[in-house]
């Protein structure tokens, strides 16, 4: 009765949302597949459905009742026109509330056919929040695609590798609560300026030092091609750009995020061009840097901190166009997570090396793969509409 109850509920807030929302009936879906441990994001047409309610259903608090007594025809809709809508849900708090709500009770069930429905929505709801560059909300709706597989490969473990392959200690869940909401309105306006501002290593790990217990580690590896879907390595004086995202999720359900990459610091007009391609270095944050294409997943405990030294290592190095760039170091934090990426490399005149144009397009052809020993580490991964369109 608990699982009717459930359902209906969700299937009624669903309708009830997209409706308000005026969302248009043309049908595309943001799938995941599962493929030697990843899930890629993939766009398909979903069935229509058709579903008729006569029922009171009771709110989140019970503090009010509402009512659907007529059939409503429900359509999947477009990326675009989803994404649009769920942006201007964010900005209001009644329905934001409504979204949270309709998110924590969206369980991966027992039924096998609910389960792979439940399954697709929720990594679409990943794919949509990571677009908003609401990163720590994307990775929990992750979490619940892959949290049965991992329950099973946590099982399986020995005690060689648990420590450093598990990449969540002793974790049940990642909840959608309450929470969240406060958290989406202060992440709302961090990522509203789309200019890099420069950090240090210091105010990154500053950051994290919150003295709150940890329950769970992520990392997304993030491309903005110079021009995105293509191979291009730049376009006039546009090379792309490649950074990485660290979360740390708290015992209280607050979370920590930081975005960042590693830039050159020009001292003059000519640095970190192909003519004179050293140049001083800066880290900046990039939390509301625009991308083409990521990839992430959750780590452990000890990956996440060597992620932190590889950054801090950085602080110190100096930029090359070739040699050391922000590909470069993004690659090196992706390997630390147990992200392999390959063919990433290009030429130029007068240079080559890793470029975030190749690199992106190594990401759209699915040259990455889960280094970890546990098959539970699956991989997220999505594209953005620069590159659907």
């Amino acid at each position: 009765m608990k699982v009717l109850y459930n359902s209906t509920f969700l299937k009624l807030f669903l309708i009830v949302l997209l409706c308000q929302l005026s969302i248009s009936a043309q049908a595309q879906l943001s799938a995941s597949a599962a493929n030697r441990g990843r899930y890629i994001d993939s766009l398909s047409k979903i069935e229509t459905a058709n579903f008729l309610f006569n029922t009171n259903i009771s709110s989140a608090n019970n503090s009010s009742v509402k009512k659907v007594s007529s059939p409503v025809n429900v359509f999947d809709a477009d990326d675009s026109e989803l994404q649009k809508s769920l942006s201007a849900t964010l900005t209001k708090k009644e329905q934001r509330v409504q979204l949270m709500e309709y998110l924590k009770q969206l369980d991966m069930e027992d039924n096998l056919n609910a389960n792979q429905a439940n399954r697709k929505l929720m990594f679409r709801f990943a794919s949509l929040f990571t677009r908003l560059k609401m990163y720590p909300l994307a990775m929990k709706c992750f979490f619940k695609t892959i949290k049965k597989d991992r329950d099973k490969a946590i099982k399986q473990q020995t005690d060689n590798n648990s420590l450093d392959n598990n990449p969540v200690d002793n974790i049940d869940d990642l909840p959608i609560n309450y929470k969240d909401d406060s958290l989406i309105t202060v992440q709302t306006q961090l990522v509203k300026n789309e200019k890099s501002k420069m950090t240090t290593y210091q105010r990154i790990a500053g950051t994290f030092n919150d003295n709150k217990p940890a329950i769970a580690y992520a990392m997304l590896f993030h491309v903005k091609q110079p021009v995105p879907g293509k191979r291009k390595i730049f376009s006039f004086s546009n090379t792309g750009h490649t950074f990485i995202t660290l979360i740390k999720y708290n015992a209280d359900s607050t979370y920590v995020t930081c975005s960042f990459g590693f830039y050159p610091k020009k001292d003059q007009p000519l640095a970190a061009t192909p003519v004179a391609p050293s140049s001083p270095s800066q880290l900046k944050d990039d939390s509301g840097h625009l991308w083409d294409e990521v990839v992430g997943k959750f780590i452990s405990q000890r990956k996440f901190e060597r992620i932190l030294s590889l950054t801090k290592k950085y602080g110190d190095l100096e930029y090359h166009l070739s040699k050391n760039n922000c590909t470069d170091f993004s690659l090196q934090a992706a390997s630390l997570a147990g992200i392999s990426i390959t063919e990433t490399s290009g030429k130029w005149p007068l240079g080559s090396g890793n470029n975030p144009g190749v690199t992106g397009q190594a990401l759209i052809g699915g040259k990455f793969s889960n280094t970890d020993e546990n098959p539970g580490n699956n991989l997220f991964s999505t594209l953005n509409l620069s590159v659907l369109h």
